[in-house]
């Protein structure tokens, strides 16, 4: 590889790591993976990711900043591979069955106990992509609460959804409490994270009378997540004996997609 490739690949590696997506994977990987019989693996891999990425954050960037995130990664999952190890066979049904909802509830704290102490953990990665003159401004910290909020909200939702296959349909499994709502929210969420950065930028600029683009649509949010509906309708095609659902979700997606784009 070249000079000018090591340097492309090194700068979009670092611009990956900082962003506050990258220190909710493991949560994320987490709460997808786990199920009955599937506790030890989903620790195992979640813990490998979090240390991965803490480990490429420090040789990708050695001056930058640890971060609230990175550090309760670690210390979360390397909790739950040493619970795991000691559980016994009551306990460790109890995680397969549970630990989906509890990951979810503890990131949810963490977005919005760091809303509450004024320091929501996005803010620690948007730092490291801004002047240091932007850091206190309104429409900084106002970008941060807002996408802070949001995936805490997106985690809850998250939670909400696996209790209530766990502890009302009795199936952890299930496909719309286990995996469709849950995918959905957060997709969402990382969505929403690429999109609100633009929206408030440009209404900022708008408000100060500067020259500049619109703020992008509502559309433009919400395209994905039409386009999502799907490859979401497919799944409950072949999964689920319920192909009017799927069919509809296919219907609705394609429309959406159409109506969102003009």
């Amino acid at each position: 590889m070249s000079t000018e490739g090591r340097t492309t690949a090194g700068s979009a590696l670092r611009g990956f790591l900082e962003t506050p997506v990258v220190g909710m994977a493991p949560w994320i990987i987490f709460s997808l993976l786990v199920g009955p019989g599937r506790f030890e693996v989903a620790v195992a891999v979640a813990l490998a990711a979090a240390v991965a990425l803490v480990l490429l954050g420090r040789l990708a960037r050695p001056d930058s900043s640890w971060k609230l995130l990175e550090i309760a990664d670690v210390v979360f999952f390397a909790g739950m591979a040493i619970v795991g190890a000691l559980a016994g066979p009551g306990t460790l049904r109890w995680l397969e069955t549970y630990a989906g909802e509890v990951a979810n509830i503890a990131l949810a704290l963490i977005a919005f106990g760091s809303m509450a102490v004024r320091m929501p953990f996005t803010i620690q990665y948007a730092r490291e992509q801004v002047d240091p003159s932007l850091w206190n401004t309104p429409a900084f910290l106002r970008t941060n609460y807002v996408i802070t909020g949001a995936w805490g909200l997106a985690f809850l939702v998250a939670a909400l959804a696996g209790a209530f296959g766990d502890l009302v349909l009795h199936n952890p499994d299930n496909i719309w409490t286990g995996w469709i709502i849950q995918i959905v929210a957060i997709v969402a969420a990382l969505k929403f994270t690429a999109w609100y950065p633009d929206v408030a930028r440009d209404r900022a600029r708008r408000d100060a009378g500067l020259p500049g683009p619109d703020p992008p649509s509502t559309a433009s949010f919400l395209l994905p997540l039409a386009a999502l509906l799907v490859p979401l309708g497919i799944a409950v095609l072949i999964l689920e004996d319920a192909w009017w659902i799927g069919a509809a979700l296919i219907i609705a997606g394609t429309l959406l997609t159409k109506v969102l784009r003009h």
